[in-house]
């Protein structure tokens, strides 16, 4: 009898159950031998990365010549890279030089230069020494041996720096300037040096104290013989005391330095010779004081409140100083002449003295107050020179608008 019905299906569950299972079995079969392929491959990677890379090969053809137009100081080094320094490698990280004063060592690195470079200058060498160098190459896969050792070599001293004849020739000029006039000036033919306001106002203030019955003061700034501005200020005093003797007003110069002082001494006695009254010096009126900067300028005030100086002439380098010593002389009245390169200082002098000699016409003053012929030769060859450059520099500029580079290149320096 045929079986229908909810019996039947009693029946066939457990062959249900089993083709399920099997049906379920053979994806996991397909899942199992998948897994040992891909672990094969990456088992096989692992191996290649832990293999490491050899050594670089190393570099060649070292060659070491003396730098040209030095003074013996550097040594320069020249190879052909290693076969394996190639663009997009990095089996070749840098080159180490080394250097030797005997070819079997002690070796010692002196400098390094980084992949694909193929020259270096070694500047630490002593001038006249022999020296013997080689060069390795350093990678990731270590340090390989130099092929050879180059050497002696030493690095000498040259005459001439011949990337710098345009400067010989600049020079040559100028001094050929100078001598010219310095010659010109011997001879009788002093240059013609424009006068100055404040030039002229050094002799009134000193007439001003002559009326008044007063010293004058003059401070030759406050720094010691090796500075350009004393030295000037020391020549102006000259004439400055020239002028005192001829008007027989006393004057005062306090000094820093011991040197500045023992020719401040001499240069106020060669005033008064040269106005005929030797007999009228005053060994007191050049002193000593101090090369302490506040410890000066507290000297210098008090002599102005104390003597009352009807005049103020300050010729020479000052600092922070030149405002207390200006504002103190203002505030007794004085008549105050100043002069000074110091283009930081020059705006309190502006202010607080009646007449300021500005940069460099404080050589100027002391050229054309003493008619020196050396100092005027100088004075008007310095001119001469700045026209010249003045000429070269707008010259330069026209060339290179015209895309003309001959003066440019004639300039140039190393």
């Amino acid at each position: 009898m045929p079986q229908t019905g909810p019996r039947l299906a009693v029946r066939l569950a457990p062959f249900a159950m089993l083709v399920v299972l099997l049906a379920s079995a053979h994806p996991v079969q397909a899942q199992g031998t998948a897994a040992p392929d891909t672990v094969l491959a990456d088992t096989t990677a692992a191996t290649g990365s832990d293999v490491a890379p050899a050594a670089p090969r190393p570099p060649s053809k070292l060659t070491v010549k003396d730098a040209s137009n030095d003074a013996g100081r550097a040594l320069e080094l020249q190879w052909v890279r290693s076969p394996d320094d190639l663009p997009g490698q990095s089996l070749v990280t840098q080159y180490r030089l080394e250097r030797a004063s005997a070819p079997s060592g002690p070796w010692t690195v002196v400098d390094s230069a980084s992949a694909g470079s193929e020259s270096r200058a070694d500047q630490s060498v002593t001038r006249d020494t022999d020296y013997f160098y080689r060069v390795t190459a350093v990678g990731p896969g270590g340090i390989t041996p130099a092929l050879s050792v180059t050497g002696p070599v030493r690095a000498t001293s040259q005459w001439i720096n011949q990337t710098r004849w345009s400067v010989l020739i600049l020079m040559v000029l100028f001094f050929g300037f100078v001598l010219f006039f310095i010659s010109q000036a011997q001879a009788g033919k002093v240059p013609f040096v424009r006068r100055i306001p404040g030039i002229d106002a050094i002799e009134e203030a000193i007439g001003r104290a002559t009326e008044m019955g007063r010293p004058v003061l003059y401070v030759p700034g406050i720094l010691d013989i090796d500075e350009i501005q004393t030295v000037a200020g020391l020549v102006i005093l000259e004439s400055v005391a020239r002028l005192t003797a001829k008007y027989e007003t006393p004057i005062v110069v306090p000094v820093t330095y011991p040197i500045p002082f023992t020719i401040a001494e001499e240069m106020v006695k060669s005033g008064y010779l040269h106005a005929g009254r030797p007999e009228g010096y005053d060994p007191n009126s050049v002193r000593f004081v101090s090369p302490e900067q506040f410890a000066y300028t507290a000297a210098v005030g008090g002599i102005m409140l104390r003597d009352r100086p009807a005049a103020h002439i300050f010729m020479g380098a000052f600092y922070a100083e030149s405002l207390l010593l200006a504002e103190t002389g203002f505030q007794t009245g004085a008549i105050q002449v100043a002069g000074t390169a110091n283009v930081h200082q020059l705006p309190f002098f502006v202010v607080a003295c009646d007449y300021t000699l500005i940069g460099e016409e404080l050589y100027a003053a002391s050229a054309y107050l003493s008619k020196e012929p050396k100092l005027v030769g100088a004075l008007k060859g310095a001119d001469l020179m700045k026209i010249t450059i003045l000429i070269l520099v707008l010259l330069g500029c026209i060339l290179e608008t015209a895309n003309i580079h001959v003066l440019t290149n004639l300039l140039q320096t190393q």
